[in-house]
């Protein structure tokens, strides 16, 4: 397996609970440049319930594949409540999709900011009722520790949609 057992353990629990409730998920990813696609497609079976998932990971591939107004990418910047919580939403309406997840933020080294320091991830999960955000500042721990660290937090994140 490319991913360590607790990341494919809940994989593995989000696509049979999504699964039992006949429910599909898509990712709409940035900063992790498809990571947590391919930790759901790591899965036998995963195809059930993923049908599709996209890498913005140019402001311009968020405005043209994911239509986040170019407007919230000019005043918010990509890594930003605004920006992940329509990345998320638009992620929904394009897709057949019941849940979905987005995450956007700066994976290190350098890059950030006094404000966006490396480490800061803004992550929205949607699904019909709800549009829900979360904001982590994982600090500047590494690349590689920022982007698993976001994937975790997306598989909880979505797995709060189940409790």
């Amino acid at each position: 397996m490319l991913f360590e057992k607790e990341l494919t353990d809940k994989a593995t629990k989000l696509l049979k609970l999504a699964g039992e409730k006949k429910m599909r998920v898509a990712t709409a990813e940035s900063c992790t440049g498809g990571l947590i696609s391919a930790l759901l497609t790591e899965i036998p079976g995963s195809s059930v319930v993923i049908g599709r998932s996209f890498v913005t990971y140019s402001n311009r591939a968020k405005h043209e594949v994911l239509h986040v107004p170019a407007e919230l990418l000019r005043e918010h910047g990509a890594v930003s409540e605004p920006v992940a919580r329509a990345m998320a939403q638009n992620t929904f309406d394009m897709t057949t999709a019941h849940l979905t997840v987005a995450v956007s933020g700066i994976a290190g080294p350098g890059g950030g900011s006094a404000e966006k320091p490396a480490g800061t991830v803004h992550m929205a999960t949607c699904s019909e009722n709800s549009v829900d955000h979360h904001m982590h500042q994982f600090g500047d721990i590494g690349r590689t520790e920022v982007r698993l660290a976001t994937v975790h937090a997306a598989m909880d994140m979505l797995l709060r949609h189940f409790d």
